[in-house]
């Protein structure tokens, strides 16, 4: 699949520049074990990464639900993280979220799983207007997660997940006559005397409380090191690892079709699966290859950023580039190059900026 169009590849996934609805036409029926993803949200204001407007955006997500359906195995999952929004305008919620997942569900046949939720405590206040200037709303700090499927039974493994024990559940395990007596509780649930056997942790709830606080990952220590725009909507790693490990297994596909800094493939490479990553923007997907490698003088990665960017789905090796970096040497077409896109990145910003003062103005 996709033998001769990728960015860049790794022993277990591929990166592909383009338009994902497009990209997942060359996908077979029933072929991918998980779709996880995180669309541009359907904010009031836009933002860098392309986020649609909420008045066109159920329309906009569903042509590409629908294509997902036909590749996800019968077995399969879609999970789609959707962040809040309030209505243009006013401190009343957005229902986008909700809306988009009955109309996946009674247009599109789609089952609804399971809904998570993410809480992500170290997201800041907003939207400034209601929460922090006059102090009407609290902090939005949860997402929907919907875990979507086409049968009633997706693959799906809680054992692969399970949590660590509180203290007190430690307590009842080791010492069960001494803290627990099996017997019927006043709601009608019989905990027998299984209740207090290890099973090697808990079962975990739906709401994933997951702090988004990466601050020093090598992906952003790159980008900084290069002063390259990382991806400014990244979630966390821990997110799709508790879904890849629960809802696959070993060499199953994984493909994100929002990937923007691939997050998702690189948490499916270390978990030992399968990948496919489709991102629309070129330079985005560029710098997500320094999460897959090692730590190297940032003069060698600059060259083999540049690379990426000067090509267009040419097949470039990750496993590769790893075994040449402590001997790559730069080469007058690399240093020619990254001069070049230096300035084109520049000339961009400067134009943005002007577009961006503009707009102001006209306000």
């Amino acid at each position: 699949m996709f033998e001769k169009k990728f960015l860049y590849k790794t022993k277990k996934g591929k990166a592909i520049v383009g338009d994902s609805l497009e990209l997942m036409k060359s996908i077979p029926d029933n072929s991918i074990n998980l779709v996880m993803t995180s669309p541009p949200f359907a904010l009031q204001r836009p933002k860098e990464y392309g986020n649609k407007e909420q008045a066109d955006y159920i329309d906009w997500i569903l042509d590409f639900t629908k294509e997902v359906k036909r590749i996800i195995a019968e077995d399969g999952s879609f999970v789609i993280d959707l962040g809040g929004a309030y209505q243009k305008g006013s401190p009343i919620r957005s229902l986008y979220n909700f809306r988009l997942l009955i109309r996946m569900c009674d247009e599109q046949g789609w089952n609804l799983a399971e809904e998570f939720y993410w809480h992500n405590p170290a997201k800041l206040p907003s939207p400034i207007e209601w929460v922090n200037k006059r102090k009407i709303r609290a902090k939005d700090s949860v997402n929907t997660v919907w875990w979507l499927s086409k049968s009633a039974f997706p693959k799906a493994d809680v054992k692969k997940v399970l949590t660590e024990y509180s203290d007190r559940m430690k307590k009842l395990i080791e010492n069960s006559e001494k803290y627990y007596t099996p017997k019927k509780r006043p709601s009608g649930h019989d905990i027998s005397d299984s209740f207090g056997n290890d099973n090697g942790g808990a079962i975990p709830s739906n709401l994933l409380q997951i702090p988004n606080t990466e601050s020093n990952s090598q992906y952003l220590r790159y980008c900084k090191e290069l002063n390259i725009q990382g991806h400014p909507a990244r979630f966390p790693a821990k997110l799709p690892e508790f879904f890849i490990k629960f809802l696959t297994d070993e060499d199953d596909t994984v493909l994100d079709i929002f990937a923007g800094s691939n997050t998702t493939g690189w948490v499916a490479e270390q978990l030992d699966r399968q990948w496919l990553a489709f991102e629309s923007d070129h330079q985005y997907l560029a710098a997500s290859a320094f999460r897959f490698l090692d730590y190297r003088p940032s003069k060698n990665i600059s060259e083999h950023y540049n690379d990426l960017l000067s090509r267009t789905n040419l097949q470039a090796d990750i496993e590769e580039f790893r075994k040449q970096l402590i001997a790559f040497e730069p080469t007058t077409h690399y240093a020619s190059t990254f001069a070049n896109r230096t300035k084109l990145i520049k000339d961009q910003s400067l134009q943005k900026s002007l577009h961006t003062n503009a707009r102001t103005d006209k306000k």
